[in-house]
């Protein structure tokens, strides 16, 4: 269903992405296709990069959501992740 959805490289990537994320135990252990905080609407969210504009976008499932003295999550601490969008979220 993902190679159809949005072809084999993206498919490929997103299953080696959700893997590499399964084995993580913080954010900061993904290293491979690079983590980057969103902004505007998608604030508080996370994503990966996988192929052709898509990206894996996720978001903290913590309850309470970890906070740095700051106030922004504390990834570092997240133990649990929320998938919110798979695809290019600029569209």
């Amino acid at each position: 269903m993902a190679e159809r959805e949005f072809g084999r490289a993206s498919a490929k990537k997103l299953q080696s992405r959700l893997a590499d994320l399964m084995a993580a135990t913080r954010l900061d252990d993904v290293k491979i296709g690079y983590p980057y905080p969103l902004k505007g609407d998608r604030d508080g969210q996370f994503a990966l990069r996988l192929s052709g504009g898509h990206s894996l976008v996720f978001e903290a499932a913590d309850d309470p959501v970890p906070e740095t003295t700051e106030g922004a999550i504390d990834w570092r601490e997240v133990t649990s992740i929320r998938i919110e969008f798979i695809g290019d979220y600029h569209d």
